[in-house]
């Protein structure tokens, strides 16, 4: 075997893998439950099997016997209840009957075990998280169509999935890949989808549904990653939409032949803000408003409603910067854009509204 067939059997070795191989690779936002709910939840539990018990013995309480030969009471079934689903079993009270050793063995039986479930959730928790998580990863990889992959999760990573999450995408919606722990840990508390690993391999990206994904926001931290991964992505998605940031503008002609669909240059964006905060620090501050998606204005997209096709968008109550049609960008003073037509969508400034506590 040649060094370029062992370098593709690893690559598709990942992607291979079962769900139960993927727990630690591919983490799934766990549900947001309190230590106190989750305490009373298992007292509610342990006192609805134990007063189930209570029920069934005094109900069939001719079948018992007890060692004072004075009747089952139902203090006694109390009491025959705690001592039999704890498992302690003093043997005073005992089932004598066939139905009532029936009973025991096909009901009280069972709620000993779920008794005992309840009293160590916690370690039974830790136990079954592996199968629950695996379970979860198997129906997410059934189901996830049309997603946003996001590679990188530092601040420019950061920064598109605060981006995409104030546009209405469900978190659930939102992969994140990256190799560093605390950051995915990080995501995973906004409810997202975290794959570990690079985004530079093949196999990790189609963990993380890539061939399947809408949308691709490739953010890392040096240019010759970005250039990997987004040549990577767009052989596993050629129709997906392909967004890179770079520090460098010299490297921007290489994402785009890697298959980007849009480029921002970080740095030359950072420069351009500069050096324009020198002489105009009111419209830095505009610019930041518009881009920050938190509150104030942000620059968003909409389809046309049906009352302004073969209008202008110059006489829309919203303040429309371009017109979307068939792919393509046309600027509002562009002679394209004078009338809407159908199919359109809308680059238009609105409002945000802070989200209350």
């Amino acid at each position: 075997m040649g060094p370029m067939t062992r370098f593709r059997s690893a690559m598709h070795e990942l992607s291979d893998r079962s769900e139960h191989d993927l727990v630690g690779i591919i983490r799934m936002p766990a549900s947001r439950v309190s230590p106190v709910t989750s305490i009373m939840r298992r007292v509610i539990g342990a006192l609805l099997a134990l007063t189930a018990t209570v029920l069934i013995v005094y109900l069939d309480r001719d079948g018992y016997r007890d060692v004072n030969e004075d009747g089952v009471s139902f203090l006694d079934a109390f009491y025959y209840a705690t001592v039999s689903l704890s498992t302690t079993g003093y043997g005073d009270i005992t089932p004598y009957s066939e139905s009532a050793r029936l009973v025991n063995i096909l009901v009280i039986t069972p709620l000993r075990v779920l008794f005992l479930i309840v009293l160590v959730g916690t370690t039974l928790e830790v136990l079954t998280e592996r199968s629950r998580q695996a379970f979860k990863i198997q129906r997410w990889r059934t189901k996830v169509r049309d997603h946003v992959v996001v590679v990188g999760y530092g601040t420019k990573g950061r920064s598109a999935v605060s981006a995409v999450l104030s546009d209405g995408v469900d978190p659930s919606r939102i992969v994140v890949v990256d190799q560093d722990q605390a950051m995915l840990d990080a995501a995973s508390l906004l409810g997202l989808v975290t794959v570990h690993g690079s985004g530079t391999r093949s196999d990790v990206l189609r963990v993380a549904g890539v061939p399947r994904a809408r949308s691709i926001v490739v953010a890392a931290n040096r240019d010759d990653s970005a250039v990997l991964i987004t040549l990577t992505a767009r052989e596993l998605a050629p129709k997906a939409q392909i967004v890179a940031a770079v520090r460098e503008t010299e490297n921007v002609h290489l994402l785009r032949q890697s298959g980007a669909n849009q480029v921002v240059v970080s740095s030359e964006t950072a420069g351009r803000l500069l050096g324009m905060a020198t002489h105009t620090p009111t419209v830095v501050g505009l610019v930041e408003d518009l881009i920050t998606p938190d509150e104030g204005l942000a620059i968003s997209e909409r389809e046309v409603e049906e009352s302004e096709i073969g209008g202008s968008p110059r006489h829309l109550s919203d303040i429309v910067l371009g017109i979307v049609r068939a792919g393509t960008l046309y600027r509002v003073d562009s002679s394209e854009a004078d009338a809407i037509e159908r199919g359109d969508r809308l680059l238009y400034i609105r409002k945000v509204t802070p989200a209350s506590d």
